[in-house]
């Protein structure tokens, strides 16, 4: 990555915007970043903050005839078929001749793999990359993420510019062996880690019914067989962490309908190839519920602690 380089970005959401902002202020100078986005206020702002290094696309093709490396970041499959395969705007509308496409978006694996058969039938030539990111927005912002990419360390050439390219906006790159695999491993992850919130919410609830103060509990899980970093970092509880969303109102962080979304995806797979889940259905229910409570809709995913009954004003004895 020795000289300028055509990068493009599709997707400037609560993840994607940080990602952008980034790449527009590490990439070699004289870098362009050509910016796409539904909102028009989100393109606005960020060429208004960034007015040397962005151009404005009005489309994912516009993007594509300018671009050489592409990034997307967007919420669901349907999004991501639709930057690829509209017949009057999508990627695929121009040739896409040795371009290197890595998709970051949280999705179904079953349209990842459409897509990265559609982009080899149409360019055989260009890369598709699943590389989905865990840290959430504040990962995003500090450039702290890890990505999950869908190859291999040893037997993919381009594996050392992918390290390069990614390393501009995470800390941590993990080859996963594949394509396909960084969304495997990333919905593997989302599984587990939204369990792990419902649990560490559920026994915190126990025990400060019983008389504990949550603190101290916290402090038993930390050195426990409970440790996790939701509970140490992340901790559903309000007061507990004083950085965590919980803290604040439950603002920030990853917003329980994106939990919901990412356990299903996980669920979706996991019945795919036949796995047995005992804790699928559980799970998905106390996500889909808080997600349509209004008391928890658009609210930190830990928010299951409300729905669960938690209390939340504890340190004032009310």
């Amino acid at each position: 990555m020795d000289g300028p380089l055509n990068v493009g970005i599709i997707g400037l959401g609560a993840m994607g915007y940080p990602m952008a902002v980034n790449l527009a202020t590490k990439l070699p100078q004289g870098s362009k970043l050509f910016i796409f986005d539904v909102s028009k206020q989100a393109l606005d702002t960020f060429n208004k903050s960034h007015p040397a290094a962005s151009v404005v696309c009005d489309s994912p093709r516009a993007v594509a005839e300018q671009a050489t490396i592409i990034f997307t970041m967007v919420p669901e499959g349907s999004h991501i078929r639709s930057v690829y395969l509209d017949p009057s705007s999508g990627l695929l509308t121009h040739h896409l001749e040795s371009r290197l496409l890595i998709d970051c978006s949280t999705i179904d694996t079953e349209t990842s793999s459409a897509v990265h058969d559609a982009v080899k039938a149409h360019s055989p030539t260009a890369s598709f990359y699943d590389a989905p990111v865990s840290g959430g927005t504040l990962g995003a912002e500090k450039a702290t993420l890890t990505f999950m990419l869908g190859c291999s360390e040893t037997d993919d050439e381009k594996y050392p510019l992918l390290h390069t390219l990614l390393s501009l906006m995470g800390k941590t790159i993990v080859p996963c062996g594949g394509v396909g695999f960084g969304l495997t491993a990333k919905l593997c992850n989302n599984y587990c880690s939204a369990l792990i919130a419902l649990a560490t919410a559920e026994a915190m609830n126990i025990g400060m019914r019983s008389g504990m103060d949550p603190r101290l509990l916290a402090r038993v899980f930390a050195s426990s067989t409970a440790q996790s970093t939701i509970c140490d970092k992340w901790n559903p509880v309000p007061g507990v962490v004083a950085d965590a969303p919980s803290s604040k109102g439950y603002k920030g962080g990853f917003k329980v309908q994106l939990m919901k979304k990412d356990f299903g995806l996980a669920v979706e797979a996991g019945r795919r190839v036949d796995a047995k889940m005992l804790l699928a259905d559980a799970g998905l229910g106390a996500y889909a519920g808080a997600s349509e409570d209004p008391r928890c809709r658009d609210l930190d995913s830990r928010v299951v602690f409300r729905y669960l009954g938690g209390d939340e004003k504890w340190e004032h004895g009310v």
